[in-house]
């Protein structure tokens, strides 16, 4: 008898954690699609990577770069950026072309004037996080454009504020 309440016990238990379990698999599941994306987005896009603690560096080393947040201007860069980033709209659905109605009324022209004339120059787009495709898109337009030293950084500024690192707002 001692036996069978054992062996209950342990089924429900067993019982009550499949759920819990079942539900760290589908993460895991969601994670590894997420990272497979942004690996086969940054090898489509020519760009490299950058993690927090990389771009934290380079900027404490004051590292000659720009860095390019790709978020709305009200909604989110007004609020809250990188400190030093410029802003530069871009659309989260991949952009094949150059849709001026898609990155705020700006054109090409623009975008290089942002970036600047140095094409070696370390150039860091980023957006809110790693699902976010607008600094896919900005940095493979940067590519485009002849910038030759392009980096995503695809944590973006939740993973900056996730690391407790200070923000600026625009006055």
């Amino acid at each position: 008898m001692r036996a069978v309440k054992l062996i209950l016990a342990l089924l429900t238990v067993i019982a009550l954690a499949a759920p819990a379990l079942a539900d760290k698999f589908e993460d895991e599941t969601a994670k590894e699609k997420e990272a497979v994306k942004l690996v086969r987005d940054t090898q489509k896009g020519g760009y490299g990577l950058v993690s927090t603690e990389e771009l934290k560096k380079w900027m404490d080393e004051k590292k000659p770069m720009v860095i390019v947040d790709t978020m709305p201007f009200e909604d989110s860069f007004k609020k809250e950026h990188v400190p030093g980033a410029v802003n530069f709209v871009f659309p989260i659905p991949d952009m094949a072309a150059w849709d001026a109605k898609e990155t705020d009324g700006k054109s090409e022209a623009d975008y290089v004037k942002l970036l600047g004339p140095d094409k070696d120059k370390t150039i860091v787009i980023y957006c809110g996080f790693v699902k976010c495709t607008r600094s896919h898109n900005g940095a493979v337009w940067a590519k485009k454009l002849g910038y030759t030293n392009v980096v995503r950084y695809p944590g973006g500024i939740f993973a900056w504020k996730g690391a407790a690192l200070p923000v600026e707002a625009v006055k």
